[in-house]
């Protein structure tokens, strides 16, 4: 068996999913950028021994690009299967990441594959694929960062048992940062503590906030020698803003763990 990719739990979301697999539900995960909701359905994959087929959904996805395409080549014709295609006729878990990123006309495909019917009708092909029991279907999206024209449709969302996730608590972050890097727990608590203090900052303008990801990626380059300055500029700080007022103002914070 191959080894689980790392996640460490928040509390009982992989039973509960463990449980909608089992009884075939759909699973929406909604929260913030960078707090392992991919990481967690990669876990989720490989804890169930099923092929994990994911997708990053953006603007210009179309129904074609989920569900498959006629191609030529030597001079002939054929059918592509798709992603969402490909895991129902293997009975492995679909991923939409970003779901709500996708043009409502495409997402609606997903519909028959999320109630009780559990089909994928292929128009081109004439084809109806029934989803086996192994099939699993789950998307994920951030709602704090999408507008009002990017939001999830309810009867799309109605469809699914949802989990939230949110920022860890600071000593699962701490775990979270040693099990991903191996770095050791003071560099981890510095970090963390950063982290933390930069998503508590009130009169800064910021699209998202510090996320683990980052934490995660400054975590790396420390470890590596970096000096832990440079480190949280390139991995935390310029990855969070443009805006050279801005960058400044979180380089204090910075400062104020790792300054000289």
């Amino acid at each position: 068996m191959n080894e689980l990719p790392f996640y460490e739990p928040a509390g009982g979301e992989i039973e509960l999913v463990e449980h909608a697999w089992k009884n075939r539900l759909p699973v929406l995960i909604k929260g913030p950028t960078g707090v392992g909701k991919t990481r967690f359905v990669a876990h989720m994959a490989a804890r169930l021994g099923l092929p994990l087929f994911t997708v990053a959904c953006h603007d210009d996805l179309t129904a074609a690009d989920l569900v498959g395409r006629h191609l030529i080549g030597d001079g002939a014709t054929y059918w592509s299967d798709g992603p969402l295609t490909r895991a129902v006729r293997e009975g492995g878990i679909c991923y939409l990441d970003e779901v709500v990123e996708a043009r409502k006309d495409t997402t609606v495909v997903i519909h028959p594959l999320a109630d009780h019917r559990r089909t994928l009708p292929i128009d081109r092909t004439g084809e109806v694929l029934h989803a086996p029991d192994s099939f699993m279907l789950i998307v994920s999206y951030n709602p704090g960062y999408q507008n009002f024209m990017k939001g999830m449709k309810p009867s799309t969302r109605q469809r699914f048992v949802s989990l939230r996730f949110d920022f860890p608590s600071a000593e699962r972050e701490i775990a979270v940062l040693r099990g991903e890097t191996g770095c050791d727990e003071m560099m981890a608590r510095q970090l963390v503590s950063i982290g933390r203090s930069l998503r508590a900052l009130k009169d800064v303008d910021l699209e998202e906030v510090a996320s683990t990801r980052l934490l995660v990626y400054a975590a790396i380059l420390m470890r590596d020698g970096l000096d832990p300055v440079e480190a949280c500029r390139a991995a935390l700080v310029e990855s969070l803003t443009d805006d050279v007022e801005v960058a400044t103002a979180l380089m204090e914070v910075v400062l104020a763990t790792f300054g000289r």
